[in-house]
């Protein structure tokens, strides 16, 4: 049941996390689906509900900094300083775990993600809860993730809560840095760019995708649609053969956009912020239409066009073959 994130609607779903259930609640990146993260039958739950694999790890939602002490036994310096500076805000950090946290919410590992969340009432509810909050997106695994309350029904409808703060401002998941080895890593690109990080501690080692992974949105294929998806440098590169009964995904107006079936446009100018916030709701909207394909169009790869291109391969990685 979707309910405005009101001050006895958030104490509300505070007292469900406190007796071990599952809510749903906004965060400024994606749709969130929490539990106490304490409580490894409440996480087990997440797992059931999304039909996630239990190999892959989730990530810790902290109020304060004073709270992720409970999380993580020890943050190096390099991570503090990206905390202060980023936290709340997009970024998750990857550090050795407290005892506290079980093995089920790391999958088995030594380390834990965590951040603190730059949305009032995710805040509000850890606040109220008393607890840090595990919260992987509130959708089914590997699905497009959810940036309205309706998007997270519409998957999930059996939740007993969905805590409705609006649309999420980022509209996509959170950077991901890895302070478990010598040299900080990045395993996710997202709301914080590598550049901004880079400046502030020095070169990341790009974290490829592991077997095990040892963070959220590591697998190859994520993120998708349920209609096949082909991404494509230019709308130019698309033969104009091809373009009937197909949708087109389009991250600013381009005058070769002509002959699709349905064109979904992200942005006005290609301001890739604008771009990055409705890409989800845009691919959410072409997958409840029967076109035969979607084609969407490369962003350049730098600063949040790095997030926005991994989400697109993701999402295209594990679609069957367009029929051409």
């Amino acid at each position: 049941m979707i309910r405005p994130a009101t001050p006895d609607a958030v104490a509300a779903a505070a007292e469900m996390i406190r007796r071990g259930e599952v809510v749903a609640f906004p965060t400024e990146t994606v749709y969130g689906l929490g539990a106490d993260a304490t409580n490894p039958e409440a996480v087990a739950r997440i797992f059931a509900l999304k039909r996630r694999p239990a190999f892959d790890p989730l990530i810790v939602h902290i109020a304060d900094r004073a709270m992720s002490a409970l999380v993580a036994s020890a943050m190096p310096p390099a991570a503090r300083v990206l905390a202060e500076r980023f936290w709340p805000g997009p970024l998750t950090l990857v550090l050795p775990k407290a005892a506290v946290i079980p093995d089920i919410v790391t999958a088995g590992l030594p380390s834990v993600a965590l951040r603190m969340p730059d949305h009032a009432v995710a805040r509000a509810l850890i606040e109220a809860a008393g607890t840090p909050i595990a919260a992987p997106s509130a959708n089914l695994f590997g699905c497009v993730s959810p940036t309205t309350a309706a998007h997270v029904e519409a998957q999930l409808g059996a939740l007993r809560l969905v805590l409705d703060g609006g649309p999420c401002r980022v509209g996509i998941e959170s950077t991901i840095v890895s302070f478990v080895e010598e040299q900080a890593a990045l395993l996710r690109p997202g709301g914080v760019t590598l550049e901004d990080i880079e400046r502030l501690i020095g070169p990341l080692r790009i974290g490829t995708d592991p077997v095990r992974p040892v963070a959220p949105g590591q697998l190859p294929g994520h993120y998708a649609p349920r209609l096949p998806l082909a991404l494509v440098a230019m709308v130019a590169d698309i033969p104009a053969a091809e373009r009937a009964g197909a949708a087109l995904l389009l991250p600013q107006p381009d005058a070769d956009a002509e002959g699709f079936a349905h064109i979904e446009l992200l942005s006005t100018d290609g301001a890739l912020t604008t771009v990055a916030a409705n890409l989800f709701a845009a691919l959410r909207r072409l997958e409840a239409r029967p076109w035969r394909c979607i084609y969407a169009v490369a962003v350049p790869e730098s600063g949040l066009g790095r997030a926005i291109m991994d989400r697109l391969r993701r999402a295209s990685a594990g679609a069957p073959a367009v029929q051409r």
